[in-house]
């Protein structure tokens, strides 16, 4: 079961809850990679595009912000390699989290000084239910197979 909808009075509020609970520092998944979190990334998370980019805040979206950590934390999340549409290919260096009915969290992978992984929040969003069997369908996340794209880069 997912967490409570996060209900705040505007979008000022929803902006600084992101900040507080995800900026401040990295979230750490359940198998063990830290994830950060840029301010800006909230405008590509929490905003719809109808004419430019990123251009109407979407509370649907903002709503359900505290899913990420949910999605993250969660042993029972389901992983996937990212869709790269540019280059019509899968990558396993993006990592799409899907956990609670069709909320992704796709994060972009990297290597940390020491070589092991580390990520960064790209956004979240309720996948369309007809897109929804392409995320499932896509090759399976694995360590391994983000550690050997990351050193071929």
């Amino acid at each position: 079961m997912p967490p409570p909808l996060l209900r705040l009075a505007d979008q000022a509020a929803y902006q600084q809850h992101f900040v507080t609970k995800y900026c401040a520092g990295p979230l750490i998944t359940n198998d063990g990679i830290p994830v950060f979190f840029k301010r800006h990334s909230f405008y590509h998370a929490f905003f719809d595009t109808v004419v430019h980019k990123d251009d109407t805040f979407s509370s649907i979206r903002a709503e359900r912000m505290d899913w990420i950590e949910a999605t993250l934390v969660d042993p029972q999340t389901q992983r996937f390699q990212g869709y790269l549409a540019k280059v019509k290919k899968h990558d396993p260096a993006r990592r799409v989290e899907l956990r609670y009915q069709n909320f992704i969290v796709v994060l972009i992978m990297g290597l940390k000084k020491d070589g092991s992984l580390k990520a960064e929040f790209l956004t979240c969003y309720a996948v369309n239910n007809n897109r929804l069997p392409k995320v499932q369908n896509a090759p399976a996340w694995t360590r391994e197979d983000c550690e050997n794209a990351l050193q071929k880069r």
